[in-house]
């Protein structure tokens, strides 16, 4: 199990890497800024889309398509 230091430094890699330095500074000011309640998200993130949908999508995203 990673602590809690481990994953926020994982996470801003991921997040410069994938967004670059502005972005990352843009996505951490909204999520600082605005309430956001992570398992309301979740609970609506896919309501119209079954597994298999979701399934083929992450797929595709992750280049297996």
């Amino acid at each position: 199990m990673r602590t809690e230091a481990e994953i926020r430094k994982l996470g801003m890699k991921a997040l410069l890497r994938e967004l670059g330095d502005v972005d990352t500074e843009i996505f951490i000011k909204n999520m600082i800024r605005e309430p956001f309640d992570y398992t309301e998200w979740q609970r609506t993130l896919w309501v119209d889309k079954d597994v298999a949908e979701i399934s083929k999508e992450a797929e595709k995203e992750a280049g297996n398509d």
